[in-house]
């Protein structure tokens, strides 16, 4: 063990973790599991099998840049217009989504003994998809491009919904903390623009190209900023996604198809790692039997209630039949990163039974496998964000413009 340990510490320890990282998982896809999730069991064996990796410092930095790198990708495909024309549809979404995220809350605090605050973190945990991820691989799913307009459309809806009650849940200890914090976020929010105003006027006409390291530096620095604030990094990554592309008519390149591309090469790169290290942070006692049959009942009992939402919603609406409408709902499942983040909050701040976090960790491996399975689609990654396909049958993106084919 002290010398798997010694070559863990050097670098050819971390060439052996690359080929792991880059190359395991491509091979386990035959067998229809994500390479998230395989990154995912690879750190969770490092530990708990072997003791590795723990509190390594250098990983913990890769895994930063791959969850904001991933989450800047999602604002930048995020058009506030699409979602204001659509508004209707969207806000009877995200009603049916709070009332959910209330009425499981409710059956948390009672049934497991929470507080209101973890219940509902226990709720939006469960409940809220992982738009990053379900938005970089929505070409695996095999969608078309109605159905691709509405699983982003309402998968974004939902996770600014996310967001913002995470902020609130978590900074409401007291009216003075919630104020202040409140505050400094709406601060950061409005500097953006003329920050991203005078890097477009003094500094890219004489420094070419410089767009993608800007643009990754704000997502970094905002990200860690928002992380001080309690919120952890998904917030500030995705509102310099959404600041970027507000601001890409005065900066074209700022959000165009070759920054998303960069972005998407880069996220493709330094996602595992965020994966892995979120591995690397279970322990045995989170997978007793009892955790298991938790984490199974809650993919039981929740996953058809949340699909049977989209699809009563889809059906009250827009009159569409259930064969249509699951495959709207079924790519939605997924709720990986949102999982992950909560339930180590969950954890460390709240205190969660390791009975209750190896639930949720079981129930969200379950559902991200779950969408290739049912589709009978190739596996998606969720670790490497996909673009469509250049060229003349390429998909939509979801925009404006891209008026979504509703069926009478």
């Amino acid at each position: 063990m002290d010398a798997l340990r010694t070559l863990f510490d050097s670098e050819l320890g971390y060439v052996v973790l690359l080929f792991g990282l880059f190359v395991v998982p491509r091979v386990l896809l035959r067998w229809r599991i994500p390479t998230a999730v395989t990154s995912f069991g690879l750190g969770t064996a490092a530990a708990i099998g072997f003791d590795l990796f723990d509190h390594n410092e250098t990983l913990h930095l890769l895994a930063s840049f791959g969850i904001v790198a991933l989450f800047l990708f999602a604002g930048l495909e995020v058009d506030l217009l699409a979602l204001r024309r659509h508004a209707v549809i969207l806000g009877q979404h995200l009603a049916i989504r709070v009332g959910l995220i209330a009425l499981v809350a409710f059956i948390a605090t009672h049934a497991f003994s929470l507080d209101p605050r973890p219940g509902i973190l226990f709720a939006i945990a469960i409940l809220i998809p992982s738009t990053g991820f379900i938005l970089d691989s929505l070409p695996s799913f095999g969608l078309d491009p109605d159905e691709q307009f509405w699983v982003k459309g309402k998968a974004i809806a939902t996770e600014i919904l996310a967001l913002v009650l995470l902020f609130v849940v978590l900074q409401s200890t007291s009216f003075s903390r919630f104020g202040l914090a409140t505050l400094a976020l709406g601060s950061l929010i409005a500097i953006l623009p003329p920050i991203f105003r005078l890097f477009a006027v003094r500094i890219a006409p004489w420094a070419p190209k410089s767009e993608f390291a800007f643009l990754l530096m704000m997502a970094v620095v905002v990200a860690y900023a928002t992380r001080a604030l309690g919120v952890y990094y998904l917030v500030g990554a995705f509102v310099v996604g959404i600041a970027a592309r507000r601001f890409r008519e005065a900066l074209p390149a700022m959000a165009s198809e070759r920054m998303l591309h960069a972005v998407e090469v880069f996220a493709s790169f330094f996602a595992p790692f965020y994966f892995f290290v979120a591995g690397t942070r279970m322990r045995a006692e989170d997978f007793t039997p009892e955790a298991l049959l938790y984490g199974v009942g809650l993919a039981v009992v929740v996953l058809p209630i949340r699909m049977g939402a989209v699809m009563l919603h889809r059906r009250a609406a827009l009159g569409e039949t259930a064969r249509r409408s699951i495959r709207v709902a079924v790519p939605m499942l997924p709720t990986l990163v949102f999982t992950l983040v909560l339930a180590g909050i969950l954890r460390d701040q709240f205190a969660l039974p390791s009975t209750l976090f190896g639930a949720l960790i079981v129930y969200t491996l379950l559902n991200t496998i779950l969408p290739g399975l049912v589709l009978g689609t190739p596996v998606p990654t969720y670790d490497a964000p996909e673009l469509p396909p250049a060229g003349a049958d390429a998909l939509p993106r979801f925009s404006s413009d891209a008026a979504p084919l509703v069926r009478e």
